[in-house]
Formats: structure tokens, sequence, C-alpha cells
């Protein structure tokens, strides 16, 4: 093949080459509308469409029907004041308190312990204390105020929402209350017929020792 005739095939894919560059650029560069930009394409000014009437959601949980279950708070009263929900938005079984306790002792006990006094791991290696979820004025809170801290954060603690479902939050929520209850325990906690059982475990502790 002739040297005029391999120059006319490069020129030739070097034009094709340039065609599918602009191309492809125009396509990146072509009118487009930005979430909450503005638009003068719609009646309303608005670029982002409201959703259509009648929408069903695919994702489990997007319409949040329920405030208590997905907030921790109580609908606003007359006045507009809402708070933290005094009982839990369903009954917590021996089930769901047994996954609470796992879920605290992966997500929770690094800083807070695993007796909730604040000493965690972390914190002995270093890290900020965490507060002790066994004070008395965390004593005084519901087992709301604990989902909300894990589903929104508090303080230096991030939110744990995206990592910890719904239902999990609440089981740990449910199980920090049965900590607070362990940790200040008296006497009269105690059921009949466990003090022997009580007796014994503290015996073999004192032996092992």
């Amino acid at each position: 093949m002739s040297r005029s005739k391999w120059g006319a095939r490069a020129l030739l894919l070097l034009v094709a080459l340039l065609l599918v560059t602009g191309c492809g650029q125009q396509m990146a560069n072509q009118p487009r509308v930005a979430a909450y930009q503005e638009s003068d394409f719609f009646d309303d000014g608005s670029g982002m469409r409201p959703v259509p009437p009648n929408t069903v959601p695919q994702m489990a949980g997007a319409l949040q029907e329920d405030p208590v279950l997905y907030t921790g708070m109580t609908a606003p009263d007359a006045e507009g004041n809402a708070g933290f929900s005094q009982e839990f938005p369903y009954e917590m079984t021996m089930e769901d308190l047994e996954r609470g306790h796992e879920r605290y002792d992966i997500f929770c006990a690094p800083c807070h312990s695993l007796d909730g006094g604040g000493d965690g791991m972390v914190v002995r290696r270093g890290y900020i204390p965490a507060p002790s979820l066994v004070q008395q004025r965390l004593l005084e809170q519901p087992g709301a105020y604990f989902y909300n801290a894990i589903t929104n954060g508090f303080g230096r603690m991030p939110s744990y929402a995206p990592q910890i479902s719904v239902t999990d939050r609440w089981a740990i929520a449910a199980y920090v209350k049965v900590l607070q209850r362990s940790q200040n325990a008296t006497p009269d906690d105690v059921p009949d017929g466990v003090e022997p059982e009580m007796k014994n475990a503290e015996t073999a502790a004192e032996t092992e020792e």
C-alpha cells in the first residue's frame, strides 16, 4: 500500500476520533438542572419536581408513619411541644433484649464499657471518656432518649443510623435500661430463690482468686 493511502487512512481515523470526542463532550455539557436549582421550564420555577400523588415508596420504612418508632418523639401537643416517648413503640421480648445485648457489646461497649461505666477499651487506650450510662441523669431518661442518641448522635458520638437498623436501635435502648437497673440493683430486686445461686457464684469466684 502506498504512503499516500496510509496517510489518507490515518487522517480519516484522526477525524473520526475527533468527532467521537466532540460528541461525548457535547453530551457532558448539554443543558441540565442540578438539585435545588431554579428553572424557568416549569411554572413553579423549580427544577426539582414534586412527588406525584399516590406514589408508593419502594424502600422499607420510607414512609415513617409511626413517629415514635422512627424518632422516639411523641407527636406535638396543642402548643407544639414534643418530647421523648415514655414508652417503647412495641413490646420488648427477651429475644429483643438478647439482640440488644449483642448489638450493645459490638457498637457501644468499646466506649461505654460492658457495664455502662464509660471506661470502654478505646477509652483505656486514650480516647475521650464516654458518659457513664448508669449516672443519675441518664437513669431518669426513657428508652427513647437512648434511641434518639443512637439515631442522631450526641456530642462527640456520631450517628449510628447507617450501621444499626431501627429495631436494633430500640433493642439496644431496651438493653441499656436493663443494664442501668442491674448496676443500681438492691437486695429487694433479687427474685425469690436466686440468692443461693448468687452465693454459690460468689464462692466460686473467691475460690478462683
